[in-house]
């Protein structure tokens, strides 16, 4: 894979059945985990810890931050934010595809300096299963 374009990396919430960019994203992070499940006992090969496979929560997280621009899609996140809504959002990265599926938003922050721009910040957590597609 080539290098690609950090701006091509594009989050996108459901608008009543159509995926909306999140406008004024400067910076994106999704990250998975999964929760491991140890089943070491005492007659475990050298001590060494054993894990169960596929047994463990995984978890989808996404960070992003940028500049406030009070757009359609900063109030379809306000409202879920202050709801506390479960909506389906779509990550879109560039040469992989694209990962689906239901998050909440779990932190929305803003910021700005007198002399500057008002910034925000928000946070979602994955509330479901995931499906990746082929771009």
């Amino acid at each position: 894979m080539v290098a690609q374009k950090g701006k091509d990396l594009l989050l996108k919430i459901d608008n009543d059945g159509a995926l909306v960019t999140v406008a004024g994203l400067r910076s994106k992070r999704l990250a998975f985990n999964a929760e491991t499940v140890d089943i070491t006992d005492a007659e475990s090969a050298g001590r060494w810890r054993e894990l169960l496979g596929g047994a463990g929560v995984r978890r989808a997280s996404l960070t992003g931050a940028g500049i406030f621009k009070d757009q359609a899609s900063d109030a379809l996140v306000r409202a879920a934010f202050f709801a506390g809504s479960i909506l389906a959002w779509q990550i879109l990265i560039p040469a992989f595809g694209t990962v689906t599926g239901s998050f909440q938003v779990t932190a929305l922050e803003y910021s700005g300096e007198h002399n500057g721009e008002i910034r925000f910040e928000l946070a979602l957590e994955s509330a479901g299963s995931l499906t990746f597609g082929v771009l």
